[in-house]
């Protein structure tokens, strides 16, 4: 039992709201199924560097009884206690908790994410988990809470970032926007570092940009907006029979596609933000407003297009899809096989490039013995995300929803991003396409079309699942999102397990007539006429012709590599031994080297046309080939080439050999072909040496790159120190900025003790255990003759005026026994003092000193009693 505290008497003082203490606190309760009963808007808080100050100016600010819970996600060092709690208690009258796996969020509570988790929503109960860092160590808990509170809370979520650094809150701002809540920033020009403020707006997913304390006004105004706009009976509600019709007339129009078959709900959402950009407050006015300026349908349009998807997304689908689903399909072709499939919807082609790998992993998994690959045929509206896709790169923050294994084999480290590895772009073919309208692709293995079906009404839904079953073969797989499903279509689409979105093409019929689009009719149907038949006699005439009169020709560039070959070679031309080199001057015969190398470079040189005609012997007979080298001009494409031509001759007979040698002497002629032989011998000489020194260029070059491979790894890692410097500079950042305000907070304390002391005008001194003064009040000085310079001095050596010799002793006794001392001493001039010694306890109980105070009693006594008192 510990000492009696003395009772105070309360104080009754009015307040204008309720603060919550430590007594009348409650402990949020635990989440049950379902969540919380009444819906509530949840805003999430991202921070990092520079967030502790954002984060006070902005609580500082929230209105009493907002009705929303507060969830705090910031950058932490996983190694310290968090102080954040605490601090932010002091700045709002809302309670705040650390968060706990499984509690429920309550409105006008804050919870606060502790260090070393990643936390997310779910049912309206928060779940903690071991953070999950990529292969570049970063670590984005803010855009995983925001993505987990788009899906959990859609209209009512709200993301708010804060100042810190990197980009982290980005892509789950992204996610809030798209599921119909908002996001708020902090102004870059307000925050200590504006890195991720600037991310988010720069991205186009800012809904307000507003300074921290000015956020929580603009946020509860947006939120009644939002909430009277989709109130039963508002204005934009009423308008959906009339003016809604007339927009989406606009919009068709103007882009060519229909939104007369999507959800109202999505479309009114979509609509109200352009509405917020431009101020106006009534669909009316908007209208209106949209006939004035066309390029605002553009877009409105934009805003149409559903834009949110992940890779992986929904993992147990695409591990059953990968072991089961796939391999099944792969066991009805034994001997290897092509197969197609289709991604309806693909947005920026996460899910295009996740079906890619999935299959590679699949066949890498069962080792099958036949040739098998994918033909990923990808498609959506928005042109924007088709180039996108294309590109194939992707922000590092893909990575835990990869995994550290996909990551390695089947992407690159580019620039700061991940891009998809030739292999697998490869694969997919991107379009831009309108699922609705335009044609469907045909005899389809698989088919994936996920979370575009929770946009479309019902009508829509039947129509576009009738053309999937038809573009479908026979068992073919249909993989839908996970809050969607063939229910409607039992008989087209059977499900391959229970509770997952993955369904195998049944034999049935759609109950209603199939509905092509009229371009895929067109398509389906028989032409009108046959094929003119002059067309194709022409071409085959021209095409025997060129079998039979065109020379054997080679087109080659200036360096003799071979373009392109038309007719038969193999008299003129043969592969070089060793590694393949399709270079001219490599595979020309022997007897042909010299000539076509002296031809090349002469057209080279001069660009103009030569030729020269070549004995030879070959098969034991005597013949000759006329060879001809065309320095091309024309076409543009062509200029710079040239053309190589083989055409055979007769040789000349015996006596006009004999005849020209005797015209031009044969002891001459015999000079002149020895001299071409040595020349022959040279330029082999000459060759060979080039191609040496070729191969050891190539061989350097090789060199080169694997350096310059070591240099690119070496640079990629001192890119992840970095940001791992980065980190915990951020982490750093936030506990300097919590122990300055816990020094702060002592500071004031401090000050407020001096204050009081002084105020009382109580003589105290206060010893540590070795009885050296710690620290003394200004009092003191009246009794004990003190200097600021004492601090530290042992009590013995300090003057008194107290007619107290057995002081040290009572100190000692006290330091010794822990019973304080009260006794009633003298000064020397005739004073009064009570005099109390007491133990100095710390916060944790710890004696560590003592403290003596002293207070006057009486005024000054008589020289005899004086006397009487020394006396005794």
């Amino acid at each position: 039992m510990g000492a009696a505290v003395p009772s105070k008497k309360p104080r009754r003082a009015p307040r204008k709201k309720p603060t919550p203490t430590r007594k009348n606190r409650r402990r949020p309760s635990r989440a049950v199924p379902g969540g919380s009963v009444l819906p509530f808007p949840v805003v999430g808080i991202g921070t990092s560097a520079g967030g502790l100050a954002a984060l006070e100016k902005f609580f500082r600010s929230v209105p009493f009884g907002s009705g929303m819970a507060y969830v705090v996600i910031q950058h932490l060092d996983p190694k310290r206690k968090g102080l954040l709690p605490p601090i932010l208690q002091r700045v709002t009258h809302m309670q705040v908790v650390t968060a706990e796996s499984g509690l429920a969020v309550r409105p006008d509570c804050v919870y606060v994410i502790p260090p070393a988790h990643d936390i997310t929503l779910k049912d309206g109960a928060l779940r903690l988990r071991k953070p999950a860092r990529s292969i570049r160590g970063l670590h984005l808990p803010i855009d995983r809470f925001f993505s987990s509170l788009a899906e959990d809370r859609r209209q009512l979520a709200i993301g708010v970032v804060l100042s810190g650094m990197g980009s982290d809150g980005s892509r789950g701002a992204r996610d809030i926007r798209v599921q119909g809540g908002f996001v708020a920033v902090q102004d870059p020009r307000d925050a200590e570092f504006d890195s991720m403020p600037r991310s988010v707006i720069e991205a186009k997913h800012a809904d307000i940009v507003a300074a921290a304390e000015a956020l929580p006004e603009k946020i509860a105004a947006r939120h009644q907006d939002d909430m009277g706009h989709l109130g039963e009976g508002s204005d934009l509600d009423l308008a959906v029979r009339g003016d809604m019709g007339r927009l989406i007339t606009l919009l068709r129009v103007r882009t060519g596609h229909d939104f007369s078959l999507y959800k109202k709900a999505t479309l009114q959402r979509r609509i109200e933000r352009r509405m917020h950009v431009h101020q106006i407050d009534t669909l009316d006015r908007y209208l209106q407003f949209l006939r004035e300026n066309p390029q605002e349908l553009d877009l409105l349009f934009k805003e149409m297009l559903i834009g949110v998807t992940n890779f992986f997304r929904d993992p147990a689908s695409w591990n059953y899809l990968r072991d089961h689903a796939i391999p099944r399909l792969l066991k009805r072709y034994t001997h290897g096989h092509t197969l197609r499939a289709w991604v309806a919807g693909c947005s920026t082609g996460e899910e295009a490039y996740s079906l890619a790998i999935a299959f590679k992993q699949a066949v890498a998994k069962e080792k099958l013995q036949g040739a098998y690959t994918l033909q990923i045929f990808a498609t959506d509206l928005d042109s924007d995300a088709i180039e996108f896709a294309r590109a194939g790169a992707y922000p590092t923050s893909i990575a835990p929803d990869v995994g550290v294994e996909r990551l390695g084999r089947f992407f690159m480290e580019e620039g700061g991003r991940y891009r998809i590895n030739t292999e697998i772009r490869e694969m997919v073919t991107f379009a831009v396409q309108d699922v609705i309208h335009d044609p469907a692709f045909t005899r389809l293995d698989m088919l994936v079309c996920r979370n575009l079906f929770i946009y479309f009404e019902s009508q829509l839904q039947k129509k576009v699942l009738s053309l999937f079953h038809y573009s479908l073969n026979p068992a073919g797989i249909l993989f839908l999102g996970h809050a969607e499903t063939a229910g409607h279509s039992t008989n087209l689409f059977a499900q391959m397990k229970a509770k997952l979105p993955i369904y195998e093409r049944q034999q049935g019929r759609a109950t209603s007539p199939m509905e092509f689009p009229a371009s895929h009719l067109r398509m389906l149907s028989s032409p009108s006429e046959p094929p003119r038949p002059a067309v194709r006699l022409q071409s085959s005439t021209e095409q025997l012709l060129l079998q039979k009169f065109c020379p054997t020709a080679v087109l080659v560039n200036g360096d003799g590599d071979i373009l392109y070959i038309n007719g038969r070679t193999g008299e003129y031309l043969e592969p070089a031994a060793g590694k393949a080199n399709w270079n001219v001057h490599a595979m020309v015969r022997d007897d042909l080297r010299s000539e076509v190398t002296s031809l090349l470079n002469n057209a080279l040189r001069q660009k103009s046309d030569f030729s020269t005609q070549v004995p030879r012997t070959r098969k034991g007979k005597r013949a000759a080939v006329q060879i001809g080298i065309q320095y091309l001009k024309q076409p543009q494409e062509l200029r710079g080439m040239l053309l190589i031509t083989f055409t055979p001759t007769e040789m000349p007979t015996v006596e006009k050999r004999s005849l020209l040698r005797a015209a031009g002497g044969g002891k001459r002629s015999l000079e002149l072909e020895e001299a071409l032989r040595q020349v022959q011998e040279e330029n082999r000489s000459i060759r060979e040496s080039v191609s040496t020194t070729q191969e050891e260029l190539k061989s350097a070059n090789e060199e080169l790159q694997s350096t310059n491979e070591e240099l690119q790894s070496t640079n990629e890692e001192l890119t992840t120190s970095k940001e791992e410097m980065q980190s915990m500079n951020e982490e750093l950042g936030t506990v300097n900025a919590e122990l300055q305000a816990r020094v702060d907070e002592l500071t004031r304390a401090s000050s407020d003790m001096k204050n009081l002391l002084d105020s009382t005008e109580i003589i105290a001194i206060f010893l540590d255990s070795g009885f050296r003064v710690r620290l003394f009040t200004d009092s003191a000085t009246q009794v004990f003759r003190l200097i600021p310079s004492d601090v530290g001095r042992q009590l013995g050596d300090i003057v008194t005026d107290l007619s107290y010799p057995d002081l040290q002793k009572d100190v000692a006794q006290v330091l010794r026994t822990l019973v304080f001392s009260d006794k009633q001493i003298r000064s020397r001039d005739g004073r009064r003092f009570r005099v109390r010694i007491l133990p100095y306890r710390t916060l944790d109980n710890v004696i560590d000193g003592v403290v003596i105070t002293c207070t006057q009693t009486g005024g000054e006594t008589n020289p005899d009693e004086q006397e009487a008192a020394e006396a005794h």
